[in-house]
């Protein structure tokens, strides 16, 4: 073990020529507070600035997984009783950091084993080497609280095979390891135990070699099978429509994820399903956290935000009263406002080695490193 530093929430050691990220709130799978957002990313700035690091990688404490999302309770309180600005910083400060990881100039590892949702894919999907284990289940439930895809969750749902992840991101499936490769969340499969010496040999050696040694073969991804049914509901760019061929259908899968449509936000489902429409034709991840940053606070204000987060975390009831209550009932003037561009858009400073700070209009960079 090398040198650490170490808060209440997040370690960073250095062992070797490697830097390690270790999200630590382990009762709450490591949801990500604002506090551990910033510290990341300024550590991240300096070891990119530090000869003798060489690479980083990121894990989580605890058994149950990487990370489950950020703290929806800090947000949900200021829905309830502040101003919104508290969850407007966070998104700005947490997509700048999920930007920066996507152009990192080191080799960065994701190692996303157990649980890995919502802010936690933002961390480790967008890393140069993402590896997943056995026990990995990666997922964007973010309609289940009124909420839509965000931390670059569009972008990569909009470039997965087919309208798999339009059913991905509307559900909130929870992909197992095949299917976060083959939906372009992850790259290998690492088995759990072999973690340690993973880690281990990248304190010396380069991360493809390690990768070589270590990754096994993708596992199956079920998923994959319903894609022809799959493919052909959800290719529509209205909810209706989508839950009309749902209920056409015989076959329990169908009726599973018409049951599920149905138990959230219609809200959140017709504002995730065109943010992953738009977000197919933009060219770099950056476009697409700048829309999700916009339409994420504008939900954060509408009232479903906080009814799905009461219903599902505070007072755990499982019962939203969401509003409206169908799809049916939705405004397509309010569709449309929720995407409109306003006076306080997020940009990036998106050259190479930046730090990803806002600055103004975008600028080409390079890609993340890769060893």
């Amino acid at each position: 073990m090398g040198d650490a530093h170490v808060d209440s929430e997040v370690r960073f050691e250095v062992q070797g020529r490697l830097g390690v990220i270790v999200l630590d709130r382990p009762r709450v799978i490591n949801a990500l507070s604002h506090e551990m957002v910033n510290r990341i990313h300024a550590q991240l700035v300096a070891w990119a600035d530090d000869d003798a690091i060489e690479r980083v990688a990121l894990t989580g404490a605890g058994e149950r997984g990487l990370c489950a999302g950020g703290d929806v309770v800090v947000l949900y309180e200021d829905a309830t009783s502040g101003d919104g600005s508290e969850t407007a910083s966070f998104l700005a400060d947490e997509y700048r950091l999920d930007a920066y990881i996507a152009r990192y100039p080191k080799p960065y590892v994701s190692l996303m084993d157990g649980i890995v949702l919502g802010g936690g894919v933002g961390l480790s999907a967008h890393a140069a080497h993402r590896l997943v284990t056995e026990r990995s289940r990666v997922g964007m439930p973010e309609t289940q609280i009124g909420f839509v895809t965000d931390v670059g969750g569009t972008w990569l749902l909009g470039r997965a095979p087919g309208e798999l992840g339009v059913h991905a991101g509307l559900t909130g499936t929870l992909l197992g390891p095949g299917e976060a490769i083959a939906l372009g969340f992850a790259d290998v499969l690492v088995p759990s135990q072999r973690l340690p010496e993973l880690l281990e040999r990248l304190e010396t050696e380069d991360v493809a070699s390690v990768l070589g040694a270590l990754a096994e073969a993708a596992p199956d991804a079920p998923l994959l099978d319903e894609r022809p049914w799959i493919d052909a509901v959800y290719d529509a760019d209205d909810i209706a429509v989508i839950l009309e061929r749902l209920d056409e259908l015989d076959s329990d899968a169908a009726r599973d994820a018409a049951t599920a449509l149905r138990g959230r936000s219609p809200s959140a489902l017709a504002v995730t399903l065109r943010a992953i429409r738009i977000a197919r034709g933009f060219e770099r991840l950056e476009d697409a956290l700048a829309q999700e940053y916009r339409v994420c606070r504008r939900l954060h204000a509408a009232p479903d935000f906080a009814e799905g987060v009461r219903a599902q975390v505070v007072d755990k009831d499982k019962t939203p009263r969401w509003h409206p209550a169908t799809v049916a009932e939705l405004d397509p003037a309010w569709l449309d406002g929720v995407f409109e561009v306003g006076d306080d858009e997020l940009r990036f400073d998106i050259g190479p080695g930046t730090s990803g700070i806002i600055t103004g209009e975008h600028d080409d960079g390079d890609e993340g490193a890769r060893e």
